[in-house]
């Protein structure tokens, strides 16, 4: 009995220890986390809500009278003299976002009513951009406003500052698990952020639920046909998931390269928004249709039907270049989204697979070869187009990935690793 009870009296607090140490402590960090969540997911569900709906509402006014095309070039000049508050102003842009997440950058809270004014501004006159760019701003501008409130640590900060692109993201677009992970994905090609992983689920889902009590609809899609997975049908989907590689390719190659050349021949920053305001109406005339201005929303749902212009991926490219490149804001996803579903549509009337299958398989695809983020492009496919063509969109999304290469949008997110080998190379993308 003694000797029973010298065990106990050893092993007790060893087990007391362990319990403090372990179990106690993880409680302990998950209500916290779930704290902070809540308040995080609760500030961007309610700014995204708002920011969306502003944005409708500027998109139907300018549907409604399209004379407001004309005062673009004046709408780009008000944006440039709002953001010569900004002293970094050229990189005031979502690389900055990920640079704060790398904790090589700050984010100022003036980042968050610029980026949503500048950016409604930039739709009510017609700019083709989409809005989750400045979704992904203003969570990351408000995200690290609120990890000083907490006043934690940095790299908690940075986790808050993930939390609220999650949540912003998940907002406007109604995908929270697409957006709970694309933060964490998109950050670090090669890695995952998994501490980030609860506190932005959680932030996702918050935010996803108070924008849909406010009314904002989820983006969804119905695809018509979906064919048996054969070695036929599946080549083709590999075909079709090479060439939305070569597009992703060309698309943040002529963006990059557009802006470049607009910096080089136009360094005054009131000419150059001046100039492509007025080079997007001018285009917009010749073409005598307004599909390539804004988000273009209404024509990826066209492309559920196969209804299609050839040249629609390459015109939009063309249109959000020049807009991005002049100083407009906005985002490049929807427009990537409209080029991969325009693309992908196209390509399915060529390969003689269903245009609203292979126009889901572009969206994805070209959107995964933009961000280099292939879970979050599969979970955005299967939240907008439902689980009946996931294997399709996962054979696209996955060639796409690979044979993109380093190009991507975001010249701050780094390739851990490479895509094409089990090796450490730890680079930016290429512009």
């Amino acid at each position: 009995m003694k000797i029973w009870k010298d065990k106990v009296s050893e092993y007790v607090p060893e087990a007391s220890t362990w319990f403090h140490h372990t179990t106690w402590n993880r409680m302990v960090l998950l209500i916290r986390w779930l704290l902070f969540s809540v308040i995080t997911g609760g500030c961007l569900g309610l700014a995204g809500t708002f920011f969306g709906k502003s944005v409708a509402f500027v998109t139907e006014l300018r549907t409604a009278n399209p004379w407001i095309l004309f005062g673009l070039p004046l709408g780009g000049i008000l944006i440039v003299w709002m953001y010569q508050w900004e002293s970094k102003q050229e990189k005031s842009s979502t690389n900055r976002v990920l640079d704060a997440i790398h904790a090589e950058k700050e984010i100022p809270i003036k980042t968050a009513p610029l980026i949503f004014v500048s950016t409604v501004l930039t739709h009510l006159f017609g700019g083709s951009a989409g809005r989750e760019g400045a979704a992904l701003q203003l969570g990351g501008s408000i995200g690290n406003f609120l990890g000083k409130c907490f006043r934690i640590d940095e790299s908690d900060k940075r986790v808050v500052i993930m939390c609220g692109m999650s949540a912003a993201f998940s907002a406007l677009f109604g995908t929270p698990m697409a957006a709970a992970v694309f933060s964490m994905e998109v950050v670090s090609v090669g890695i995952m952020h998994y501490a980030a992983l609860v506190p932005c689920v959680l932030s996702s889902y918050i935010a996803g639920a108070i924008a849909k009590s406010f009314g904002m609809e989820e983006e969804h899609f119905v695809i018509g046909e979906i064919p048996e997975l054969t070695l036929i049908t599946g080549g083709k989907i590999l075909i079709l998931g090479f060439l939305c590689a070569a597009v992703s390719i060309l698309f943040c190659v002529v963006l990059h390269k557009t802006e470049h050349l607009f910096q080089k021949k136009l360094p005054n920053p009131f000419l150059r928004t001046f100039v492509a305001g007025c080079l997007i109406i001018v285009l917009t005339l010749l073409l005598r249709t307004t599909d390539y201005l804004g988000s273009g929303m209404q024509i990826i749902e066209q492309t559920m039907e196969g209804n299609v212009m050839w040249a629609a991926f390459l015109l939009k490219i063309l249109f959000t270049a020049i807009t991005l490149a002049g100083g407009f804001k906005g985002g490049e996803i929807v427009p990537t989204f409209f080029v991969g579903a325009t693309f992908g549509c196209l390509m399915g009337k060529i390969l003689q697979i269903s245009p609203s299958l292979a126009a889901a398989c572009g969206m994805t695809a070209v959107f995964c070869g933009v961000t280099n983020s292939p879970i979050s492009s599969l979970l955005i496919g299967l939240e907008m187009f439902g689980f009946k063509g996931a294997p399709f969109l996962f054979l696209s999304l996955s060639v796409s990935y690979m044979q993109s290469g380093y190009y991507g949008l975001y010249h701050s997110q780094r390739i851990v690793y490479s895509k094409v080998k089990m090796e450490y190379i730890n680079q930016n993308t290429k512009e």
